[in-house]
């Protein structure tokens, strides 16, 4: 079964959703795992879909206005089991350069997989929200060092175990 990464960009406007989702239903292609953001008037969509070729993918969102799309052939993910524990990261602070990068590598560093990761500028009021897998027994290392990131960068960062029933 073909299995397709598809990215919609584009300016944001009523009907987008609607349109892109019944484009690939029109051609058979199955929405599997799917993200969907407005970025400051932008419209982002990342979706894995199986079940259609990726040239009639590509035909059936050309008609779509104002959009810039991407499909590409991808291997489904393999059966594999969770490598960690799961947390949430909580980032608020005043904007400033690096941010992401800071927080991002502390976790990488004590073996975290970001699996998703959010940010919203409100004001001068920077959030980022990253969903982690933590290596088991790593939680209290891994606060420690976001710790340190947190005073180096000036912002207030929370780690804290995600609620397993909560999607």
């Amino acid at each position: 079964m073909n299995e397709l990464a598809i990215t919609v960009i584009g300016p944001d406007r009523t009907g987008i959703v609607a349109e892109v989702s019944e484009a690939l239903a029109g051609v058979g292609a199955n929405l599997s795992d799917s993200t969907m953001t407005r970025l400051r008037g932008h419209f982002a969509m990342t979706l894995i879909c199986t079940g259609a070729a990726a040239e009639d993918v590509e035909k059936a969102l050309a008609p779509l206005q104002g959009v810039l799309t991407t499909v590409r052939a991808v291997a489904p993910e393999a059966d594999a089991d969770v490598a960690g524990e799961p947390y949430l990261v909580s980032v608020h602070g005043a904007d400033r350069l690096g941010i992401v990068a800071a927080v991002t590598r502390v976790v990488a560093a004590a073996g975290g997989n970001i699996t998703d990761l959010t940010t919203r500028l409100t004001g001068p009021l920077y959030v980022l929200i990253a969903e982690v897998d933590v290596p088991a027994g790593r939680a209290d290392d891994l606060a420690a060092q976001l710790a340190v990131a947190a005073q180096e960068l000036g912002v207030e960062v929370t780690l804290r175990r995600a609620e397993s029933d909560v999607l």
